[in-house]
């Protein structure tokens, strides 16, 4: 089964957290924002970010 996201280097509390964050924004969000504005992209951001961080940093070092 694969996943359209990358996961690697995202422990699972994240995912987790970070896939309720999404659906709770996606009932409960505003209505429709500019993508400057809009708290599904920015999560989105903050995740692509997270992963790029994760992904740069050498297995085993711990930061």
């Amino acid at each position: 089964m694969s996943s359209s996201k990358p996961k690697s280097g995202l422990s699972i509390g994240y995912r987790i957290g970070y896939r309720i964050r999404m659906f709770a924004l996606t009932i409960f969000g505003p209505a429709q924002l500019g993508e400057g504005n809009d708290p599904k992209a920015r999560l989105e951001r903050e995740r692509a970010a997270r992963v790029a961080r994760a992904q740069a940093t050498p297995p085993g070092d711990g930061k």
